[in-house]
């Protein structure tokens, strides 16, 4: 390398030189985990001392991160770190919504604490609930970090900025992707391979609603893909899988997609799944 080229990188190390690691982020997140959560904790909890320094340790890091992160804003990291760890509780709360709408929602979940080891749903929910209140606290970049760690471990690609309600439950969820002007209602239930996305890549669409709605209730099945800012799918619908939406759909509609099969020797072609479209006001 020539020492132009060096130069050019040395500067920009230098440019850079408060934004936190992505390794100092990560490894946060996976300590509030376990500190939430037992299954993710690295070391097993001694006494209740020891337990409370252990939050107030992830709490120091936190403000570390914040500070290399919003030192050239006008932000006070400690401020930000206080009232993230005040809002822990709810965030609990919630995931706890989430874990049980998973364990409701899959005859196959043994257990509770089964669906915290071991279900990448839970895992990226659960960076979304963490990332979703930083980005609420008005944190850059950390957010998504967040969610990108939880996208890397488990294909599914949730947009901090998207709006989520309670009792969430993403089944299996390999490829799953909420884009982040997505607003989902309380009780939805996603199976893997949904995409909530945008009819449009602009730039100039970055600020307006460019991913649909889903109200309360709603069941969207694997493979469905449901595009557009304008699009909402009515409470209590379901969406069957493999079906492409790019419009509304009222309350109560079920919508499937329509297969057929090809009989070459008769000539023929016969329908053999069914679809159905009703809707009620």
């Amino acid at each position: 390398m020539d020492s132009s080229f060096i130069n050019k990188l040395y500067h920009s190390h230098q440019e850079c030189i408060k934004c936190p690691s992505s390794k100092a982020i990560i490894t946060f997140f996976e300590e509030l985990m376990g500190i939430l959560f037992p299954p993710f904790a690295h070391e097993n909890v001694g006494s209740l001392g020891d337990f409370q320094e252990r939050i107030r340790s992830a709490k120091l890091d936190m403000g570390k991160i914040l500070y290399s992160n919003l030192v050239n804003n006008n932000h006070n990291a400690d401020e930000i770190a206080n009232a993230f760890f005040q809002a822990v509780p709810e965030l609990y709360e919630k995931l706890l919504k989430d874990i049980e709408a998973m364990f409701a929602g899959d005859p196959a979940a043994q257990s509770r604490d089964e669906i915290i080891r071991t279900y990448p749903g839970f895992y990226a929910i659960a960076a979304y609930r963490i990332a979703n209140k930083l980005s609420a606290l008005g944190v850059k970049s950390i957010p998504r970090l967040i969610t990108e760690h939880a996208h890397s471990k488990t294909s599914i690609d949730i947009h901090p900025h998207a709006t989520i309600g309670e009792h969430f439950c993403i089944d299996h969820g390999t490829g799953v992707v909420i884009g982040e002007t997505t607003v989902i209602g309380d009780y939805v239930k996603l199976y893997q391979g949904v995409t909530l996305g945008a009819l449009s890549v602009s730039k100039e669409d970055a600020k307006t609603k460019r991913h649909p709605s889903i109200e309360d209730h709603v069941v969207v099945y694997s493979g469905a893909t449901i595009l557009g800012g304008n699009t909402v799918i009515g409470h209590h619908s379901v969406v069957g899988g493999n079906v492409w939406l790019t419009r509304s759909i009222a309350p109560y509609s079920k919508v499937y997609y329509q297969a057929r099969m090809h009989n070459s020797e008769q000539g023929d072609t016969d329908l053999i799944i069914f679809k159905e479209h009703t809707t009620s006001s």
